[in-house]
């Protein structure tokens, strides 16, 4: 079997738990305003199979050890769902810690085949980063392109199922940066029962030069990255225990 694969980081710090070796898979159904990767939105990349890219990371062992493990990310990673699970079930076989990092936008709650196939994906994935761009589906859309209604239906289910899973939210002035919006995530999060941790990403401007590169114009031209206290009031607001 074979992936489409973007780009591998070796040294990845920021993708889950220790020090990661990160794949970064091709393609994406969003358009997310503040994406810093839109070079992995088509269906490029160069073909690996899952073995080459599984020796790809072995190589790195030594470094991410016991602590650290593999990440996929993208692009959106599971629109390679069969990938992904192949290579994490080479990963588990090594004792490695496995990581994916999704929208979630893959996963429909009425589809009988989808979900049974998410469900094997949680046999051989012991972390998920779950990316909540917005809490508002008329939000998320304006944001993103697209409902947000998988996503939600794809944190409860990882919920239901008992899967450790780390939230992430992007901070962007006048867009997520409002008290009133990420209380409401806030809410919905206390609804999860496997919320190990939420992290609160200011929004940066480091992706213009790809933009500039494709050709593209870019989406929030002239926003600039959110004041520190503004990030500060997210992660407290997010981290505040819920009222008995």
């Amino acid at each position: 079997m074979t992936g489409r694969i973007h780009s591998f980081e070796s040294f990845g710090t920021v993708d889950g738990p220790g020090i990661r070796f990160v794949v970064f898979l091709q393609g994406c159904p969003l358009r997310c305003k503040y994406c810093h990767n839109p070079d992995t939105w088509g269906t490029g990349g160069k073909e690996y199979t899952v073995q080459e890219v599984a020796n790809q990371a072995l190589r790195y062992k030594n470094y991410f050890g016991d602590k650290g493990g593999v990440t996929v990310t993208g692009g959106e990673p599971l629109l390679q769902i069969d990938f992904v699970i192949e290579l994490f079930k080479v990963l588990k076989a090594k004792g490695i810690h496995t990581c994916v990092d999704t929208s979630g936008f893959t996963f429909r709650a009425d589809d009988e085949n989808c979900v049974r196939k998410h469900k094997e994906l949680l046999t051989v994935t012991d972390l998920f980063l779950l990316d909540i761009k917005h809490i508002r589906d008329d939000g998320h859309k304006e944001l993103t392109g697209q409902s947000n209604r998988n996503t939600l239906a794809f944190a409860k289910f990882l919920s239901n199922n008992d899967k450790k899973t780390w939230i992430r939210y992007v901070l962007v002035p006048e867009i997520t940066d409002n008290d009133e919006l990420i209380g409401e995530l806030k809410e919905f999060i206390d609804e999860l029962k496997t919320v190990e941790k939420v992290e609160v990403l200011p929004y940066h401007t480091m992706g213009v030069a790809k933009y500039e590169q494709l050709g593209l114009e870019y989406p929030l031209k002239g926003v600039e990255p959110p004041k520190k206290e503004r990030v500060l009031n997210a992660r407290e607001i997010l981290s505040k225990r819920s009222e008995e």
